[in-house]
């Protein structure tokens, strides 16, 4: 009988070790901004109570929910026809108690709630970590992926998102990928909603809205039908998503349109702030004033962000917002927050696919010592120590083996300098020092090594 090949889910992925060095790469300098602008570092549980998750994604969200069974007999309690007699969703519900996190903002809400006598605000953290969505897995969509999270929660102030604003753009220029940096406001949403005579389908608007990337203006104008649109409200919204301008020209368009409505006002008002606030900051990367961008998510109220890729067309590769009462549901109302999300899968896509990982990305070690026997090892070992002591990353090969096998195995891990301690090298007490990219190898004294590579390490 054949033996099954081992495999994982779809939508999962393994990372092996060269990916894992570029990935740490990009984790590495997403860390070291939200660190450099205050933020500190916190984690939460892989799994939530259902209690915890449900309801605030919205229907979408909650369908993409992972849940987790009960431990043991999941079943017990539950009669046969009740078990029969019920749906899916009125199952899962009685069945599984707990879920996976689909994102890090809602267990970041329900951790301030939680330790909220702990807690100075405002409370500046940020959150890498996996989430986990029972999507259907394509193209830059995984059911498992990583999320790099920077909030801030506890203050109202747009100074917030205009730093969050230059946050993702330091990150991006960092890494050398150029951005399209999309900006607005829920509560302009929310004025165009009210102003078109959808106010009570707010969410449904933002929904098709959302998708417009994805399925084009017909698709939206289908879909906005059959979420219960009437067609025209329809009529009216049109002129939004198709209009395009300058800046000025959009808060121009946008002043005449919302007039009637309070919540549109503060909305704009809000987002000339912030353009102020960012025409101040000398951002590198482009900035857009997008009157279609939505972000579906139920609990967004005010700025939202969304950050694609110019050289590689993923979606979007970070995105967020302002939440005014995400807390609120956890009982602790009052409390605005923002943030946004890196996607730090998308983002190594798009690296890969143009090229923006250097040779050192993808390295561990910088020095390998040839192994020729039991003689030369005692000489090798304190050499070896004494450079690691000095911040350079050096292997031993392990096994006596023949010179060229030693060699290919530096060549494949990408290696780039041998060193070579036989008798002859021993007994003049000196070492051989090979290039392995130009092949140049030069001699010299043992006890100079480690401060002659670094010499090397500091020019390259």
């Amino acid at each position: 009988m054949a033996t099954q090949r081992p495999s994982i889910p779809k939508g999962t992925r393994d990372f092996p070790p060269q990916e894992m060095m570029r990935r740490n790469h990009i984790f590495r300098t997403i860390e070291g901004v939200f660190v450099r602008y205050g933020y500190q570092p916190l984690e939460t549980p892989a799994m939530e109570n259902l209690s915890t998750l449900l309801g605030k994604y919205g229907e979408e969200g909650d369908r993409l929910l992972f849940r987790i069974l009960n431990s043991g007999d999941f079943l017990r309690g539950i009669d046969r026809e009740e078990l029969l007699s019920m749906d899916a969703r009125q199952l899962s519900l009685k069945i599984a108690e707990k879920g996976l996190r689909y994102d890090l903002t809602v267990p970041f809400a329900r951790f301030v709630v939680q330790h909220r006598n702990e807690i100075t605000f405002p409370f500046k953290r940020y959150q890498i970590q996996p989430v986990w969505r029972a999507d259907r897995p394509q193209k830059g969509r995984y059911r498992e992926f990583y999320q790099c999270d920077v909030d801030v929660i506890g203050s109202s102030s747009l100074l917030n998102e205009a730093e969050l604003t230059m946050i993702i753009d330091e990150v991006f220029t960092r890494l050398d990928v150029p951005v399209t940096i999309r900006l607005n406001n829920r509560k302009v949403l929310a004025g165009i909603a009210e102003v078109i005579g959808a106010g009570e389908k707010m969410r449904e608007m933002t929904v098709a809205i959302d998708k417009l990337a994805k399925i084009g203006k017909e698709g939206v104008v289908a879909e906005l039908q059959e979420r219960g649109l009437d067609g025209e409200s329809i009529d009216e919204l049109l002129p939004v998503l198709e209009y395009e301008g300058s800046e000025s020209e959009k808060l121009r368009f946008l002043h005449n349109l919302l007039d009637a409505s309070e919540t549109g006002r503060r909305g704009l008002e809000e987002m000339r702030q912030l353009l102020d606030h960012l025409r101040q900051s000398g951002l590198r990367q482009e900035v857009v004033f997008d009157l279609t961008l939505a972000r579906g998510l139920d609990y967004y109220t005010g700025t939202i962000f969304e950050v694609t890729a110019k050289e590689w067309e993923i979606g979007s590769i970070c995105g967020g917002g302002r939440y005014d009462d995400l807390t609120g549901i956890f009982g602790m109302s009052g409390v605005s927050g923002v943030g946004v999300s890196f996607g730090a899968d998308r983002i190594y896509d798009v690296m890969l696919n143009t090229g923006k990982f250097s040779e050192e990305t993808a390295r561990t070690t910088t020095v390998l010592f040839i192994h020729f026997g039991a003689g030369e090892i005692s000489h090798v070992l304190p050499l070896a120590a004494a450079l690691r002591r000095a911040g350079i990353a050096t292997e031993v090969y392990p096994d006596p083996a023949k010179l060229k096998k030693q060699m290919n195995y530096a060549n494949q891990k990408g290696i780039p300098y041998v060193v070579l301690m036989g008798e002859d090298e021993i007994a003049s007490g000196k070492v051989s020092l090979r290039n392995m990219q130009s092949g140049e190898q030069i001699s010299l004294p043992a006890g100079e090594l480690a401060e002659y590579l670094k010499k090397i390490l500091a020019k390259e």
